[in-house]
């Protein structure tokens, strides 16, 4: 099954609009699915439009070092129990990680821009949060994380993100050089790719090509990915 995961942008515990990893001017929310920014009226909108069974959470401020969107989390979780989260909170460390995963609030994405080695990754393979794990592999013009990185798949968890920063919000469609690159190098792993889908047409061609799933916010919002393709997409 594709899973299509909408993607939410925390910051100062409001939902903001991503646009090319320009992180400073992402404006507030503006939402075809919801009025306002509220995180809970936002992940609403979503669920109204289609039954997503997993939703991403980006705390931009916990990521910049700023500050954390932890209680908006928690409200979330409360509001939707039966939502799987994956949050990335800019996780530095293994502690972290296993921190986060304790708390209940959902499954940890280490992003490799937030990674200073591959200490972490090397922590958490034996342990037995590392199910929770996902690894976001992040690009601007070039891979951004710790050297090394990309040639040890021994040390990638199970669930991969191709995250193309500079496309999302763009619209200008999948990275597909990048994510076939990544597919060659773990092809055993569930590949989800993020930044840039336009619509239903993107979403169908990366399940034929193998993704397990895509990243998608724009897309949604503003309505040029609808409920009738996601159910079909779902079946």
């Amino acid at each position: 099954m594709f899973h299509v995961v909408p993607v939410i942008d925390l910051r100062e515990g409001g939902v903001v609009h991503a646009r090319r990893g320009d992180r400073g001017r992402y404006p507030p929310l503006r939402s075809s699915l919801c009025a306002g920014n509220d995180p809970v009226a936002v992940v609403g909108g979503l669920l109204r439009l289609h039954p997503f069974p997993v939703v991403y959470a980006a705390d931009l401020d916990a990521i910049q070092g700023t500050g954390e969107n932890r209680p908006t989390l928690a409200r979330l979780k409360a509001a939707f129990p039966d939502v799987a989260f994956w949050v990335d909170a800019g996780f530095r460390t293994a502690d972290a990680v296993r921190g986060f995963v304790a708390s209940g609030l959902g499954d940890a994405v280490l992003g490799s821009e937030s990674l200073h080695d591959l200490a972490p990754l090397a922590a958490l393979r034996a342990d037995p949060a590392w199910a929770r794990v996902i690894l976001s592999l992040d690009f601007r013009d070039r891979f951004v994380g710790p050297p090394g990185l990309l040639d040890r798949p021994d040390l990638w968890p199970q669930r991969i993100i191709t995250m193309t920063l500079a496309r999302v919000g763009s619209g200008e469609g999948p990275d597909w050089s990048r994510l076939a690159e990544i597919g060659r190098i773990k092809p055993e792993a569930s590949l989800f790719a993020a930044g840039g889908v336009r619509n239903g047409d993107d979403l169908r061609h990366l399940a034929a090509r193998g993704s397990a799933g895509a990243l998608v916010a724009t897309a949604l919002h503003d309505g040029r990915i609808g409920g009738g393709e996601l159910e079909a997409l779902s079946r």
